[in-house]
């Protein structure tokens, strides 16, 4: 057809008045296409939770209270829909121009934080060359990359969104190095994570607030009743004298950490090249002394000041801003400089006790969109980058000057497609050729990711099992020579080829990803031979401890031709750690000739299997740990282990 439809078909130019239901409806159906244009048009510079929270409300501001014919042309003209064509200039014309007015509206995250995944380093380095754009160019960007237009529709938006040189800012876009998938979730605002903020800061916060609000009443229902003026009350968050005092901060010698059997962070000399600029560190001092906002504190932190002089790790200027690391013998600090009051600036802790030459490696300097800094340990002689995902592909040397690395991309195991890891190596002092890696997972300290390989097994003759019932036999197994397992052994560096390819494989499946986490280990607890020589599944179960002694694990494998790992179980608990060391799992798997299994694995002491289903059983000796049950189709099972003292346990839940 040659004319628009009826529904589509825009009034007469000159104020015709539309419905804001249309509006709010076309708002609603193209809402994640907006807020990712918003997204990417927005300052790149500000952290994500605040881009986030920004680009919805952006969005949702675009709907008016009346909606009105705009009188001059419009790119709408040649939409389909013109009234997203509006919307989306309102949207433009808010990221372009972003006001303070209307931050009531906006959305609020109480207790929460937002951010987008991290993306690959492709990702990573379009959000440093959008951070580099001024807003106009932005906009160009997404309008090309989301939308989809060419130059001189973007061009022709941008005009009309009050961009003051349209043709350059689309010209300056297209030599952005690369673009975004229009699906990718690293610049995505609708497909968020979310972690909480420090919950004891917040209770703390809100008991103050509540105590100043009964004061204020209280005060003023004495001025009212005429008993005279009440004497002020001392402000909440007075700095103890001395506390905000650079002489104060403990400075260790720089060649400290070769003379001691303590290596940690209490071991690092100050660093960094304003480490006598007093005004910066009592400014870092006073905030930590007055905690509460823009402090934050990663969960299980205590906000609380220090009871003693903390040691001075690093002071200096780190792109443009001024940042302070502080050191108190249970947390680090981490003092962003903002004097603009900027959303990056403020006071950021995290726990750090019993840390040693791996956990205390480095941290986290300077974050910049999806990109993170570190500073090094001492004791670091070389770095290197790792990809979590391509375990064949040689480490990249990491330039440190300084022990400052240069932008890394950020995001760990918990981002496990294209994650780049820290490969560091200690120097000989401390311990020989010793390398380790690390994984960024937003927080101020990495975790360390450690590696147990599966048990060292040897065949040994058994019996073959009988093959006449078909609901209870298992027929790959007597087909397979048994097994006898080895003590266990206990987890090492996750550097060797067989844990890169292990942390490739299984890495998606770990159990918490989120900051506070101290170590990720990995132990591979079975392989299992499948049937109709299908090749072998690999059986793993996954921990993270954090840095206040909680933790979870998860159990997953790995089949033929699967694209990643199958939980198939887990939850909080000591579960594979060295206080709790066996373990069970089971999955269903369809063979490539049709046929439903049951497949069960336990850790090397388990020396029995208990299946019940609905209406059948199987109770077998499992000398090789395996079990494999052929059923007809898969129905809800019961899975309990034998231990070899008597023990029982069933999959970790």
């Amino acid at each position: 057809m040659a004319g628009r439809t009826v529904g589509a078909a825009p009034p007469a130019r000159g104020g015709a008045a539309r419905p804001v239901a249309q509006a709010e409806a076309a708002l609603v159906r193209h809402y994640r296409r907006l807020v990712r244009l918003a997204y990417l048009a927005l300052p790149a510079d500000r952290d994500r939770h605040s881009r986030v929270l920004a680009a919805h409300a952006v969005v949702q501001r675009a709907l008016p209270f009346r909606w009105t014919r705009r009188t001059e042309p419009a790119a709408a003209e040649a939409e389909a829909d013109p009234v997203y064509a509006e919307l989306r200039l309102r949207v433009l014309r808010a990221a372009l121009r972003p006001r303070p007015a209307g931050r009531l509206l906006a959305p609020r995250a109480w207790g929460l934080r937002l951010f987008t995944p991290h993306g690959g380093e492709e990702d990573a380095a379009l959000d440093r060359a959008l951070a580099a754009l001024d807003a106009p160019t932005r906009a160009a960007f997404a309008l090309r990359a989301v939308e989809g237009l060419d130059a001189e529709q973007a061009a022709t938006v941008l005009r009309q969104a009050g961009a003051a040189r349209p043709e350059e800012a689309v010209d300056a876009a297209a030599g952005v190095p690369c673009g975004p998938d229009p699906e990718p979730s690293a610049f995505d605002p609708c497909a968020v994570r979310v972690q909480p903020t420090d919950l004891l800061r917040r209770r703390r916060t809100l008991t103050a607030a509540l105590a100043v609000g009964v004061l204020g009443f209280t005060t003023t229902a004495a001025v009212l009743g005429g008993s005279g003026p009440a004497a002020p009350a001392p402000p909440a968050s007075a700095v103890p004298p001395g506390a905000a005092d650079p002489a104060r901060l403990v400075r260790v010698a720089p060649d400290a950490w070769q003379h001691t059997a303590r290596v940690d962070f209490s071991a690092w000399p100050a660093r960094g090249d304003r480490r006598e600029d007093g005004a910066l560190l009592g400014r870092a001092l006073t905030a930590w002394a007055q905690p509460g906002p823009p402090s934050r504190a990663e969960p299980g932190t205590d906000p609380a000041p220090p009871v003693e002089a903390p040691h001075l790790l690093f002071a200096g200027t780190v792109d443009g801003t001024g940042v302070v690391v502080l050191y108190d013998g249970r947390r680090i600090a981490r003092y962003t400089d903002a004097p603009d009051g900027g959303p990056d600036g403020g006071l950021d802790l995290a726990r750090a006790d019993d840390s040693d030459v791996t956990t205390a490696g480095a941290l986290a300097l300077r974050r910049q969109g999806a990109t993170v800094r570190y500073l090094l340990a001492p004791w670091v002689d070389s770095a290197e980058l790792r990809r979590i995902d391509q375990p064949d592909a040689p480490a990249r040397p990491l330039d440190h000057p300084e022990a400052v690395t240069g932008p890394v991309p950020g995001g760990g195991p918990a981002d496990c497609r294209g994650a780049t890891l820290l490969q560091l190596h200690s120097s000989p002092v401390i311990a020989e050729k010793h390398t380790f890696l690390l994984a960024d997972l937003g927080g101020l300290v990495p975790a360390h990711l450690t590696y147990s390989p599966p048990p060292d097994r040897s065949p040994v003759d058994r019996p073959q099992a009988p093959q006449s019932d078909r609901a209870t036999s298992d027929r790959s197994q007597a087909a397979q020579p048994a097994l006898s397992a080895q003590p266990a052994v206990t987890s090492r560096e996750a550097t060797a080829q067989d844990a890169l390819q292990a942390w490739a494989r299984t890495g998606c499946a770990v159990p918490d990803g989120t900051p506070g986490v101290k170590q990720l280990d990995l132990w591979a607890f079975a392989v299992q031979p499948l049937p109709q020589n299908a090749g072998s599944a690999a059986w793993v179960c996954l921990r993270a401890d954090r840095w206040n002694g909680e933790g979870s694990a998860a159990t997953a494998v790995v089949l033929p031709g699967a694209r990643g790992p199958q939980r198939t179980g887990g939850g909080p608990g000591r579960a594979c750690s060295r206080f709790e060391q066996d373990t069970v799992a089971w999955t269903w798997w369809r063979s490539p000739q049709g046929s439903e299994y049951l497949l069960v694995a336990g850790s090397r002491r388990v020396t029995r299997f208990t299946v019940k289903g609905q209406d059948w059983s199987a109770d077998r000796p499992a000398p090789d740990h395996l079990l494999a049950v052929e059923r007809p189709s898969r129905a809800a099972v019961q899975v309990e282990a034998l231990l070899d003292n008597g023990g029982r346990i069933g999959p970790p839940r």
